[in-house]
């Protein structure tokens, strides 16, 4: 039997990395919306800078307060790779700072996402390597274990399962499974071009408003009335 709760798996299964890129062109949000608007993280993992992420998933499970296990993630994981690491929420203590995101983009890694805290993090402001974290301190961890890497974790309320694709931009961080991420891309691709004669329209002026309010208000009996509200009557 395995240490459970104390072990590390070497071994992961990768998307294809032309998915990936196919996908790291389109918002995220946009994707977000093909997936019924789930598996999005915790708006309250936010990015350190404002460069974009897509990768695949390198999953870490840390005890808050301890850094061992991402030490050791941010020295096997491949180029391409986002190290993303389950820490509870803690705000007490940061995970990680910019010596070891200084390593992870040495490394050729695709970023770094930490349901929990960071430091140094006026200097991450300035690197081109995204950073994702729900808050910082300057106060240091200890590498003491336990943990575990490269098996599911929960990221942000998010299963996040090894070899998962994890996309980022400035509005948050989407985690798509891989066995779906065609069928996703493709229907992501049909919204994009939707957006963007949207804002074609926007800009001539001509935007069909009627499906965004009015048939909707309407179907569920919305009373319009033309007439001035006067208090007390």
């Amino acid at each position: 039997m395995s240490n459970v709760g104390f072990r590390i798996f070497r071994r992961i299964n990768r998307p294809d990395p032309g998915l990936v890129r196919a996908l790291a062109v389109i918002p995220v949000a946009n994707i977000a919306d093909e997936m019924n608007r789930l598996f999005c993280l915790d708006a309250a993992i936010r990015p350190w800078n404002r460069a974009l992420m897509a990768g695949c998933a390198f999953t870490v499970r840390a005890r808050p307060g301890c850094n061992l296990l991402v030490h050791k993630a941010l020295d096997m994981a491949a180029p391409g790779d986002v190290v993303i690491v389950e820490d509870g929420g803690d705000l007490t203590t940061a995970l990680a700072g910019e010596n070891m995101v200084l390593w992870a983009r040495k490394r050729g890694l695709a970023g770094l996402v930490v349901d929990g805290a960071m430091r140094d993090v006026d200097a991450i402001r300035e690197l081109d390597f995204p950073v994702y974290a729900r808050g910082a301190t300057p106060r240091g961890p200890h590498r003491n274990g336990p943990g575990e890497i490269n098996v599911p974790i929960s990221c942000g309320g998010v299963v996040v399962n090894p070899g998962d694709i994890v996309l980022g931009d400035g509005d948050g961080v989407l985690i798509v499974p891989p066995r779906e991420a065609q069928a996703i891309l493709e229907r992501a691709k049909g919204k994009l071009a939707k957006e963007l004669k949207t804002r074609e329209s926007i800009a001539e002026g001509t935007w069909d408003r009627s499906a965004y309010a009015d048939e909707a208000l309407a179907r569920m009996g919305c009373d319009i009335i033309d007439e001035a509200f006067e208090h007390g009557r």
